[in-house]
Formats: C-alpha cells, sequence, structure tokens
C-alpha cells in the first residue's frame, strides 16, 4: 500500500508541475504584444461618449447574437475540427502575379488585392492600403491558420509610402501584429474605429499618426477625396474582452468614383441605407468567405453578399475574405463558386482578380477569369 501511495504521489506531483509549467507559460504568453492594450483614460472617455457604446461595449445596429439560435459553441468547436470541407484548404497553388507597387504610374487609379481582405489603392496618386496582413498567419497561435501555398508573396518591403492605412476591426485577420509593426516608417495616416488606436499605440505609432473615427464621420483626404466612416455588422477583440473596440466599413470618394469597402459585416439594413445616402457606387469590396450558419449574423452567405451589392447600387461587386486563409468549415473555392452564380443571377459584373493582378478602377470592360476553377 505505501508503494502505490509513493508512486501515487510522484506521479501527482510530476502532473501538478506539468500543469504549473503550462499555466506559468500560458500567462508569459499572454504578455506577449501581438494581443495589444484595451483602451483607457482619455480614449475610453471617448468611447463612452459614441451612442453605439452601451454598458461598456460597442453594440451594432441590429441585434447581432455571436451564435444563430439553436447552436452551441462546442457544436461549433465539433464542427471546425472534425466536419471540415475535404477541400477546406486547396491541394494545389493559388495563382498569383508579381506587381512592382513602387512603380506603378501616378496617374493610373488601380486596385491590388493580396488574399483575404487586403488589398492596396493607388487613387488620384493617393496610396492606402487596407488590413494588410503578410505574416503568414491569422491567429495569435503560431502555425495554426497558415497562408494558403502561393498566397503569402508580397511582404512590408513590397510598398511605397502609404498615405493611409485603413484598419476596419482589430481582428487578427485583419490587424496583424508583424505587419504592422513592419510598415511603420512607411505609413503617414492611419484612420481606424474608436478604440483600435490602443493597439497601434503600444505597437509604436505616434499617436498623432492615429486617428480613430465613429460611424458616420467624413475624413477629408487629398483634393476632392472624402473617407466616410461607416456601420457593419460585427464584432471585436484580441483576447477575451469582446466589443471595446469598434468596427466599421469606409466609403471612398475620389471625385469621380465612390469606392465602398466593407470590412466584415453579417447582411442587415445598413447596406441599403448606405445605398441610398451614397448610390449608386462604381465599386462595393464586401466579404464573402469565413461564413456558416452558426454565425450567420455576422459574416454574410454568398447570395447575402451580392444582395448587400445590389442594396448599395453597386455598379461592381468585388468579394473578399477568402482564398487565402481557413477560418471555416467551407471549402476554399465554395465562396467564389457561389458568389459567382448568385452574381450572374443578379447580373451584376464581378471583380474578380488573382492575388497581385491590377484592377483599373476606371475600366469597366476589364475582364477577370474564374481563376479558382484551375486550382485543386
Amino acid at each position: 500500500m505505501k508503494r502505490i501511495w509513493s508512486v501515487f504521489r510522484r506521479i501527482m506531483i510530476i502532473f501538478l508541475s506539468l500543469l504549473a509549467i503550462l499555466v506559468i507559460s500560458l500567462i508569459l504568453y499572454l504578455q506577449h504584444p501581438q494581443f495589444g492594450k484595451a483602451p483607457s483614460g482619455d480614449r475610453l472617455e471617448r468611447l463612452a461618449a459614441s451612442p453605439h457604446f452601451r454598458d461598456g461595449v460597442f453594440e451594432n445596429l441590429s441585434y447581432t447574437p455571436p451564435l444563430t439560435e439553436g447552436y452551441t459553441y462546442l457544436e461549433v468547436m465539433y464542427m471546425f475540427f472534425f466536419k471540415k470541407s475535404p477541400d477546406n484548404v486547396p491541394k494545389g497553388t493559388i495563382p498569383s502575379v508579381r506587381t512592382d507597387l513602387k512603380t506603378l504610374p501616378e496617374d493610373e487609379d488601380i486596385l491590388v488585392w493580396f488574399g483575404h481582405s487586403s488589398y492596396f489603392l493607388r487613387v488620384k496618386g493617393v496610396s492606402i492600403l487596407v488590413d494588410p496582413v503578410f505574416s503568414g498567419n491569422a491567429s495569435p497561435v503560431p502555425g495554426s491558420t497558415r497562408a494558403f501555398k502561393g498566397t503569402d508573396i508580397y511582404d512590408a518591403e513590397d510598398f511605397p509610402d502609404i498615405d493611409y492605412l485603413l484598419i476596419t476591426h482589430d481582428h487578427y485577420d485583419h490587424l496583424d501584429y508583424k505587419t504592422i509593426g513592419k510598415l511603420k516608417d512607411k505609413v503617414k495616416k492611419v484612420i481606424c474605429g474608436l478604440g483600435v488606436g490602443a493597439h497601434l499605440e503600444y505597437w509604436g505609432y505616434p499617436a498623432g499618426m492615429v486617428e480613430e473615427h465613429d460611424w458616420n464621420e467624413t475624413v477629408v483626404l487629398e483634393g476632392q477625396m472624402r473617407l466616410h466612416t461607416l456601420p457593419a455588422r460585427h464584432f471585436s477583440g484580441r483576447l477575451f474582452k469582446r466589443n471595446n473596440t469598434l468596427w466599421m466599413s469606409y466609403l471612398l470618394e475620389t471625385g469621380s468614383q465612390k469606392i465602398y469597402l466593407g470590412g466584415d459585416s453579417g447582411y442587415d439594413r445598413h447596406f441599403a441605407e448606405i445605398g441610398k445616402r451614397f448610390g449608386p457606387i462604381d465599386l462595393a469590396i464586401l466579404e464573402n468567405g469565413q461564413y456558416n450558419v452558426a454565425w450567420h449574423a455576422i459574416h454574410c452567405l454568398p447570395e447575402e453578399t451580392v444582395q448587400a451589392a445590389l442594396d448599395l447600387g453597386a455598379r461592381r461587386l468585388m468579394p473578399v475574405h477568402s482564398s487565402k486563409f481557413s477560418l471555416s468549415p467551407h471549402g476554399w473555392k465554395e465562396p467564389l463558386t457561389e458568389v459567382s452564380r448568385y452574381g450572374k443571377d443578379a447580373g451584376i459584373p464581378l471583380v474578380t482578380p488573382v492575388i497581385g493582378q491590377k484592377v483599373r478602377l476606371d475600366d469597366d470592360s476589364q475582364v477577370f477569369e474564374p481563376w479558382w476553377e484551375r486550382v485543386n
């Protein structure tokens, strides 16, 4: 009996020691700067003054449950780990082209997409970069959400000086710590939602470089260019606290065109309201990917992406938020296949470039091939 007790005691000592090491390691890891900083002080006071901030958190225009009624987090975890589509990640290489971003003609209005929701605009000589993620990972856990093969061909060094860095919200697949750090010396001004500036200042961006905005504000850029900060239906948060920073979409008025930068959003009435206020819109860049009926309120299904474009009065639709990371159980090419089908039925032209391809913003006749059909 004494021998059994001695063995049991040794096992318990080993178990508790390993558990202590694990807990200490986790605590130390959570101190990593990539998790950002919560708003505090004067910034927190400004948040509290927002009509969209109630009881310590931001709220959507409509009630937005994190999970669809009838689903549980346990079911979602099971679905993610055990019921993914067999084509969740491409077996082949995603096609791309290398565009020299530093030598683009000043008089050429273009857009270049880098997969997921990262893209670059050069409009009227002004450089704008949206939600850049070039670290190869869309998660704070190393190696857990890797970029698809062929999608990670651009880095911060490939960019010219950036006049405006736009951040739609602070999730890891839109606000990437490593990328933001590498871009710091190239960026002249950051525009983001209320509270997001706390992360950026923590990572070394001067306070005067960062502009935080509420929904329905207007930022004067160069010349006749205006940027309107607008609602989206989503959520925010990088660690345990949710919705302490504001998520948003943008409407860019260039003087000759209107471009909607949608960020992440579930379908809601704000699309029609924005369309009524600003439409018709020349190009709507809308999320289309990482959706699931279990979290239907915070991401559009493909048919809703098309409906949102119609609500906006968009002349062309560019679907993003796909083709680089797997954040949902659906097949990797399903978003583009489905949105193309619904877009054709609705009669709205789609802009579907390969990564790195130049999209000519003033050329409605530019043709895009269904490149995803060639990839396994």
